[in-house]
């Protein structure tokens, strides 16, 4: 038996007002979803466009970088095997004659020998020109030339400078104080451009300074001649990659 207070459950009985709905109707149909493009976060760019001059001017300055690298390389390589040494150079010998001192002038004569070796075993030297300058303290007394010459690889030579003063302004004062102990001391220099050489290989010419201080001639009160004390002097010597500056004599530049 039925219970009377279930309630009805079912179809509404015909008849029966159906509820109204408030969703929008479109008279076509909905539209798809979006294209899903899996390329959207990276987008393709293309490549710049590169001209062939400018390829060609990347490849020229590399094989360029590439050609000094491999010549200094070689350079260097070089440069440890023959291991170049600048050539040694002394006073072996010097003498003054007719030496006088007046008021604040000088005259004299010098004659200088060096002695210079090339220490290298394997690198031959040549001297293209050679200039020589003789001075007492800050004051240049005379300029001279030396004649060219060449040295073998463990080589000694002996040049000669022969130098002349005629009326040279001087510290008289103090060259007189210095003969009062028996010598006078001077300083010679040397401007030489040189070159080195071994086998094929050659380097380009280089200048050659040797500074030899303190050359003492024996020369007391009222003498005029003198000649060197204490035996040979070694000079100091240095290399400069600059001009050599020419020597002026009288005012003028000495010939190159």
């Amino acid at each position: 038996m039925e219970d009377p207070h279930r309630p009805v459950t079912g179809y509404p009985a015909p008849g029966y007002p159906q509820p109204h709905s408030t969703a929008t109707a479109y008279p076509y149909n909905a539209p798809p979803p979006p294209y899903y493009n899996p390329n959207a976060a990276h987008p393709y760019h293309a490549p710049p466009y590169s001209s062939p001059r400018a390829t060609f001017l990347r490849r020229f300055l590399a094989a360029m970088i590439a050609f000094f690298i491999i010549v200094g390389t070689i350079i260097f390589i070089v440069w440890l095997v023959l291991r170049p040494r600048l050539p040694y150079f002394s006073v072996a010998s010097a003498s003054l004659s007719s030496f006088n001192v007046s008021a604040s002038q000088l005259s004299g004569e010098w004659n200088i020998s060096f002695d210079v070796r090339n220490p290298n075993k394997k690198i031959s030297i040549s001297y293209d020109r050679i200039e020589s300058s003789i001075a007492y303290k800050s004051a240049t007394l005379s300029q001279t030339t030396i004649a060219p010459f060449y040295q073998g690889t463990k080589n000694e030579t002996t040049v000669t400078a022969t130098f002349a003063a005629i009326g040279a302004y001087v510290d008289v004062l103090a060259i007189n104080a210095e003969r009062t102990r028996g010598s006078v001391s001077f300083t010679v220099k040397v401007f030489a451009r040189v070159s080195f050489k071994s086998g094929v290989w050659k380097a380009r010419s280089r200048f050659l300074s040797a500074q030899c201080n303190d050359i003492a001639l024996g020369l007391p009160s009222n003498a005029s001649r003198g000649s060197l004390v204490g035996g040979s002097r070694e000079c100091r010597s240095s290399h400069h990659q600059v001009r050599m500056k020419g020597l002026e004599k009288n005012g003028e530049r000495l010939s190159r």
